[in-house]
């Protein structure tokens, strides 16, 4: 009898194997050749795939966060130097906050633009400038009684989206920043924004309109203020939801 070539081996070994283990069936359709020899190499174990052109790479395992200073300004220069996710590799500096450190309400954004981005500061774009307009409009400024954050410090290349993982690699500084400051109420500005400080993963349309909590603190949710200026529309419920703000500061 004519022997068998070397991978045919490979397979009738491995598919043995694992009936005598009483492993469950190995799904193959879909592999092509090259691919179903690797994997019964592998043991049975599907080696990656590689990556479509055009996708991100996702992020190594974030770095373990070292405890976290207590001090607001030496937590600020901590995480100037953050380097915890893919992000670091591109921006131009990390965003940090904007306004009072003592405020009573802290605004918590998306992600820095390549306005926030040059500047290190954020909403100073002309979305920046319509907030500003909205909050004073109900006697709130950053100036005095408000503080300016994002979720995520760095900019997204091309302001894409954030990923899930970079969001949970910057999660311990705003978890850090929230807790310093002590505000009385946290306004959540975009989708994920409001997703991650109310820990649900509904549209923003949806989570607007009541009263959210984040570790004990009152979260009300509405429109990014860009999303504004592309959709006047909008305006009105950002003023309704400014209202609502305005009855939980107030102790309503």
């Amino acid at each position: 009898m004519k022997d068998r070539r070397p991978d045919a081996v490979a397979v009738a070994r491995l598919l043995r194997q694992r009936v005598e283990m009483g492993a469950g069936p190995l799904f193959l359709e879909g592999l092509s050749r090259e691919e179903a020899i690797a994997l019964a190499e592998a043991g049975g174990r599907p080696a990656p795939r590689p990556e479509r052109p055009g996708t991100v790479p996702p992020s190594p395992t974030a770095r373990p966060l070292p405890v976290l200073p207590e001090s607001y300004e030496r937590l600020r220069d901590a995480a100037l130097a953050c380097t915890r996710c893919r992000l670091s590799e591109t921006r131009t500096q990390v965003v940090f906050s904007d306004g009072a450190v003592d405020a009573r309400l802290v605004v918590v954004g998306e992600a820095p633009g390549a306005n926030e981005d040059a500047t290190g500061l954020p909403f100073v774009g002309a979305a920046g400038q319509f907030l500003d307009l909205l909050l004073a409009s109900v006697d709130l400024s950053r100036r005095d009684t408000v503080y300016i954050c994002n979720v995520l410090k760095c900019r997204p290349p091309g302001n894409r989206n954030p990923l899930p993982d970079e969001i949970e690699a910057c999660a311990p500084w705003l978890e850090k920043q929230l807790e310093l400051v002590s505000p009385r109420a946290l306004l959540a500005v975009g989708t994920f924004a409001a997703q991650s400080l109310t820990g649900k993963q509904q549209p923003l349309g949806r989570l607007r309109g009541s009263v959210h909590a984040y570790r004990g603190l009152p979260v009300v949710v509405t429109y990014h203020p860009a999303a504004l200026l592309r959709n006047a529309g909008w305006t009105r419920a950002f003023w309704d939801d400014l209202q609502l703000l305005r009855e939980v500061l107030d102790g309503a």
